[in-house]
């Protein structure tokens, strides 16, 4: 089987209406999505999600933010997925990320950065299993 990874298009991506050009980066890269479903994440949620961060400075601002309006959720298929699907995202702040990747083109901002993707194998299963149950993921 194909390594799964979430993607996650946060707030500010649905709010300022990216969610069909993001989704369609990743179909044109050949990702198979394997589910997808617009979600409000509760702040409890959110602070799961985030739990490896909870004695950082940003944490409780992750939170909010994530928790702050609709988000998509996304599992993507693919060889690597998790790898290339990073790359395809750009460095977390817009201003820093490198043109043609998904912040590097639409991210202006050091709070707002459109989206997540996991960062292992192991995160991805972690974080597929807090928002999928295994019958809406289709193999």
């Amino acid at each position: 089987m194909a390594e799964r990874t979430l993607i996650i298009i946060k707030p500010d991506g649905v709010q300022r209406h990216l969610v069909g050009e993001i989704i369609g980066r990743f179909e044109k890269k050949g990702f198979k999505i394997a589910a997808t479903k617009l979600f409000q994440i509760s702040k409890e949620l959110a602070e799961e999600h985030y739990q490896m961060h909870r004695d950082k400075p940003f944490f409780q601002r992750a939170v909010e933010y994530i928790s702050s309006g609709p988000v998509m959720l996304m599992v993507l298929e693919g060889d690597r997925a998790v790898e290339i699907s990073r790359k395809m995202m750009g460095t977390t702040f817009g201003y820093d990320a490198e043109p043609g990747t998904i912040r590097g083109d639409f991210g202006f901002s050091k709070t707002y950065n459109l989206v997540h993707g996991s960062d292992s194998a192991k995160s991805a299963q972690r974080e597929i299993d807090l928002y999928f149950e295994p019958g809406e993921i289709i193999d």
